[in-house]
């Protein structure tokens, strides 16, 4: 029966098992639909079990499939630490890095990523961009060899390395009447209407934690579970936000926004690489760790973070101007 089976017979069921879907499997595999869902069809056939049922619009799996599913992950594991292994003995930073990562880490990664693959052109990244709760399940289930979060985990069987400063800044529009104050207070927050992210968010949490402890009410207007909406928001007049100062990106100078002087902000966040204890981490994951904490030290430091100034970011030639004027 073995000899019937086929490794593209079974990536193709493992990515259909892992994402639900015949179609976002075609996607990722750059497949058509039909093929995977022969695919599928001939390696039930070929084993002598139903793997899939669907009910209505949604794909479950059989148990035996469940049993196929778990072992095929296995075995790619396996295939994947072989290949390393065998790099590794070669002496060679070559091979797959799996890593995911929380949402407003979209708005760095992509500057750290670019000089890291052109110098490690053996190197094949595989990224995944989630939710905080989304890269958690990541992370419960053993998916990747690292993942970043700007909020940690409560929990004591991970190892954990700090390595990029992520300050939390009030945003307004430009025109804003607060402005002209040289020093904005919490109170006067609490006067204003806020654009927030959603309950969860790592932001969201961060930004409440400071405010309740400082006994300030506020309004939150709007819930928005994107910056980049947030931004147009608060464009538009809508409110105030508390967003991350790497979110505020060149691209963003026509929507006319600032970074007010507040009391007690920014608020002193931090990205951190996680892994498992006693995950053996590959070379090329090592390697990368190592490339976060060297490369990331040119955008700030990690101690204290004071803002003198309103600073509006069209102002800011770049982001890592925009670090230097806030950060001290």
């Amino acid at each position: 029966m073995l000899a019937r089976w086929t490794l593209h017979q079974l990536q193709v069921f493992e990515a259909t098992a892992r994402l639900g879907s015949f179609t976002r499997a075609a996607e990722e595999l750059h497949l058509t639909q039909p093929t995977v869902s022969m695919q599928v069809k001939h390696l039930a056939k070929a084993i002598g079990v139903p793997l899939f049922e669907q009910i209505g619009k949604r794909l479950y799996l059989t148990e035996s499939g469940q049993v196929l599913f778990k072992t095929c992950q296995e075995v790619f594991e396996r295939l994947d630490r072989l290949e390393i292994n065998l790099f590794e003995l070669k002496g060679v930073a070559q091979g797959r890095l799996r890593f995911s990562a929380t949402t407003t880490a979209k708005y760095f990664l992509p500057k750290l990523l670019t000089p890291f693959c052109q110098q490690f052109s053996g190197i094949n990244v595989s990224l995944e961009v989630g939710s905080h709760d989304t890269i958690l399940n990541r992370l419960n289930d053993n998916l990747d060899d690292i993942y970043i979060f700007s909020r940690l985990p409560e929990r004591d069987d991970i190892e954990i390395r700090p390595f990029l400063c992520n300050p939390l800044v009030v945003v307004a529009p430009t025109e804003h009447p607060l402005m002209h104050k040289p020093q904005v207070t919490l109170t006067d927050l609490a006067e204003q209407p806020f654009v927030m992210r959603e309950r969860g968010s790592a932001t969201r949490e961060a930004a409440d934690q400071l405010l309740r402890q400082q006994g300030i009410p506020v309004r939150v207007k709007l819930e928005l579970g994107s910056n980049e909406a947030i931004k147009q928001a608060v464009s538009q007049g809508l409110g105030l936000s508390i967003l991350s100062l790497h979110s505020l990106t060149d691209r963003n100078a026509e929507l006319q926004l600032s970074v007010l002087n507040v009391d007690h902000f920014p608020i002193h966040q931090q990205w951190y690489a996680v892994f498992p204890k006693g995950k053996v981490l590959p070379t090329v994951a090592r390697t990368f760790i190592d490339y976060l904490l060297a490369e990331s030290s040119q955008y700030c430091q990690v101690y204290p973070i004071s803002i003198a100034q309103t600073i509006p970011i069209a102002n800011l030639e770049s982001n890592q101007q925009r670090m230097e004027a806030v950060l001290n």
